[in-house]
């Protein structure tokens, strides 16, 4: 497969443009230190990955079906993104998917099949029923054109905050990290410690396969970082991991200072800017979903 470009991104931002929201910025301050918040979370389907989907149904002939595999977030965009483009779409999940994404799924109005304790179990049993003439299968992260329209948020970032000087972005398949990094600003790729697929890759020099065991787990368990992605930001991107107590700690307080209700997943970029484990004098921090059961 190819390496995406930013002028893949670009161009995915056009062709996703009809289909999703330009998500706004919040401009804000924090301990006495300025950020950029990118509220992403406000996206149709709750989450960034409906721009990956669209673009990569619509950089092509549509498919007669569209089938996934998904622990959740990735699954609800396809569903959207079906529904969209008037396509019929199944989502493979795992067992442990939350409800609070599967039954969003299925108001969509795909047909939604779980299977396995893994999204890795779910997307080899996705796989097979793939095979059927005029069906679309659709990664959640390892495909090019699924990473160039995730590096649209990036590209609104970019127009509506120049003054930017890093993005701090949450990891699991390295999708939008991988897109985000195309911009050519300083990328944090954030992970929980005990879910860090992109981090055990980088010191490894390779994608390999993780154990995951992090409450943030249903958006950012992927057991292994996508090759595409891998390609794309091995040399661009800065690794840093929290605690999953550090990431809760930081959507409560997305919450309580901001009135800002996201997933856990989403909050662990700002986790690693409140530890000052990231750089920029304007960094932007990208809460890219909110897609959870959740109480303040």
């Amino acid at each position: 497969m190819s390496t995406p470009t930013w002028a893949d991104v670009l161009k995915a931002a056009e062709a996703v443009h009809p289909f999703v929201r330009r998500t706004p910025v919040l401009r804000a301050e924090v301990d006495g230190r300025p950020l950029v918040l990118k509220l992403e979370h406000l996206q149709r389907s709750g989450s960034f990955k409906l721009r990956g989907a669209v673009n990569a149904l619509v950089s092509g002939p549509l498919p007669e079906r569209v089938l996934t595999a998904s622990g959740g977030n990735h699954g609800l965009g396809v569903a959207t993104a079906a529904s969209l483009l008037h396509l019929p779409a199944t989502v493979y999940v795992p067992e442990s998917a939350p409800q609070a994404k599967t039954d969003r799924i299925e108001a969509a109005g795909a047909k939604l099949v779980r299977h396995g304790a893994t999204y890795a179990e779910a997307a080899a049993k996705a796989l097979e029923a793939a095979s059927e003439p005029g069906t679309r299968y659709l990664h959640a992260y390892d495909d090019p054109a699924v990473v160039a329209g995730q590096g649209t948020v990036a590209a609104e970032v970019v127009q509506d905050a120049p003054d930017v000087d890093a993005f701090l972005v949450a990891v699991g398949g390295g999708g939008l990290v991988a897109g985000t990094s195309l911009a050519g600003l300083p990328t944090f790729a954030v992970e929980p410690e005990r879910c860090r697929a992109l981090g055990a890759a980088l010191e490894a020099g390779e994608p390999v396969d993780v154990e995951i065991d992090s409450v943030a787990a249903s958006a950012l368990g992927a057991t292994r970082v996508g090759d595409v992605p891998f390609a794309a930001l091995r040399d661009r991107v800065t690794s840093v991991l929290v605690s999953d107590a550090e990431l809760l700690a930081a959507r409560d307080r997305l919450w309580e200072e901001f009135r800002l209700a996201v997933e856990p997943a989403a909050a662990v970029g700002f986790a690693a800017w409140l530890a000052g484990r990231t750089e920029g004098e304007l960094p932007c921090v990208i809460l890219c979903g909110a897609n959870s059961e959740w109480t303040p």
